[in-house]
Order: structure tokens, then C-alpha cells, then sequence
């Protein structure tokens, strides 16, 4: 099984950029069981027909409710899922269109785009009741005996490791105590870092800030991320961060299992 995740910073515009840096036709090079998209930015409407429906897949949105062109998620399937859930069920956490879920016999994908929370107060409490939330669902699938697999844009820096400039960030929403506390949380309740497990000390960022020309440099940070319930870590194939692959502020992430 072969998943490639991207947040794409809208779907529109990475699609637009095919001609130049071959995105859609990259993703469709790739061929994948599934690719996930976060941060489409876009409802099915305002798609062209190549997006909604890509020949051998089936596409899934779930897009934000109270602000248009914010926020986003979908995902690509080459199988048919047996059921597909969007966000929690929780009106307030789901508004942002941020989860899209799909389950097949015991294996459940879900694709995720966390928030942010980089403007503060409210917006970073809205950040850590979703990572309640989250973590609270994904360790009750695996009560109900599912295999699962996480992918998406964490919005969190684990590890030194995991940026470029740690010491000048440590107070800064991505990578504060809490945040990074939250990842460790999820890992201590059963789930692998995919990408850590197979490289524990590699260096390799995901996400560059567009307006310092960081990707230039590689002055980044590793916020996207692939989790696996643990019983699965001995299926890991390989995990990969496709820094080479340009499209978007964020690269691409493959899980093969």
C-alpha cells in the first residue's frame, strides 16, 4: 500500500502550476493507493472535472463551513471505502473542514490538517481541543480493534531535530512545550512516527516559509507528519519526506506499508 500526503496550499493554484512544476501529473506518475491533500482552500464546485475525478480514483472533500477558500482536506482512493466520516461529529471542532476519514473492513485512513494556531488566544485553544480530541478518537479506533494510519500537516515540530533554528523558536507556536508535549502524547498512546522510526536521525524539513526564501536554504521544519498504530510498525516499508518535489510551501510525504 502506497500513501503520499501534501499540503498543497490550495488546490487550485498547485494544480495551475502542472504546466511548470508538474504537480497533478506528478501525483498521477506517483501512482499511489491514496493520495491526501490538506489546505485545499476550495469546494468541489469550484473544481475542474481532471480534480473531482482523476481516472482510476475517487476523490473525497471536506472543505471549511464558515470561511470560504480556508482551510480544506481530501483524499484520492483507488478503493472504494466501506464508509467515509467527515471531522468528529463535533459541530464546532469540524466547522474548518480539517478531517476526512475512511474506513475499509479493519483499517481505517484519516487525513488531517491541524490547526494552526499561530495567531494565538482563541486560535491556540481551538489548536489543543482539537488535539484532544483527536488523540481521544484515534485511541478509541484502536479499542474497536481498527488498524490505523494518520496523515496530514501536524502544524507541531516534535524534536530539535525536527527544525532548523530550535533555540530560536522554543517560544513560538509550533514548537512550544505544550504543542511538542501533544506528539509525545499521541506516540505514548500507541502510535509510531513512521518517518522517525525508519530514519530516527535524519535531518529533513517538510515546510519552508515562502516569505524569507527559506526553502532556498533549507531552513525549515518537519510538521507533516505519517502515525501508525503500533502494530503496524513492523509493516513500514519505507517513509519518506519528498523535498525534491516542488509545488506548494510544504513537500510531499510517502508511507509505504
Amino acid at each position: 500500500m502506497k500513501i503520499i500526503s501534501w499540503n498543497v496550499n490550495g488546490i487550485r493554484a498547485w494544480y495551475k502550476k502542472d504546466k511548470e512544476l508538474n504537480t497533478f501529473s506528478w501525483f498521477l506518475k506517483q501512482n499511489p493507493d491514496f493520495f491526501c491533500v490538506q489546505e485545499t482552500k476550495s469546494e468541489p464546485e469550484q473544481l475542474p472535472d481532471e480534480l473531482l475525478e482523476p481516472e482510476g480514483y475517487t476523490a473525497y472533500f471536506d472543505w471549511s463551513k464558515t470561511r470560504k477558500g480556508y482551510s480544506g482536506v481530501g483524499i484520492y482512493a483507488k478503493h472504494e471505502p466501506d464508509e467515509v466520516k467527515i471531522g468528529f461529529g463535533d459541530k464546532e471542532l469540524d466547522k474548518e473542514g480539517r478531517m476526512i476519514s475512511l474506513y475499509y473492513d479493519t483499517f481505517v485512513l484519516i487525513n488531517c490538517y491541524f490547526p494552526n494556531g499561530g495567531m494565538g488566544g482563541d486560535k491556540f485553544l481551538f489548536k489543543l481541543s482539537f488535539f484532544k480530541k483527536f488523540k481521544k478518537h484515534i485511541v478509541n479506533l484502536t479499542k474497536k480493534g481498527f488498524d490505523v494510519v494518520v496523515v496530514g500537516d501536524v502544524n507541531i515540530a516534535h524534536d530539535a531535530i525536527d527544525l532548523e533554528r530550535d533555540k530560536e523558536n522554543e517560544n513560538k507556536i509550533g514548537y512550544l512545550p505544550e504543542e511538542r508535549a501533544i506528539v509525545t502524547g499521541i506516540l505514548d498512546a500507541g502510535f509510531v512516527d513512521a518517518y522517525r522510526w525508519k530514519y530516527p536521525e535524519t535531518v529533513k524539513y517538510s515546510w519552508w516559509d515562502m516569505k524569507t526564501r527559506a526553502r532556498d536554504r533549507n531552513v525549515g521544519w518537519r510538521i507533516d507528519y505519517t502515525f501508525v498504530s503500533e502494530n503496524l510498525k513492523d509493516s513500514i516499508k519505507n517513509a519518506e519526506i519528498l523535498n525534491e518535489v516542488y509545488g506548494s510551501d510544504h513537500c510531499p510525504i510517502l508511507l509505504e506499508m
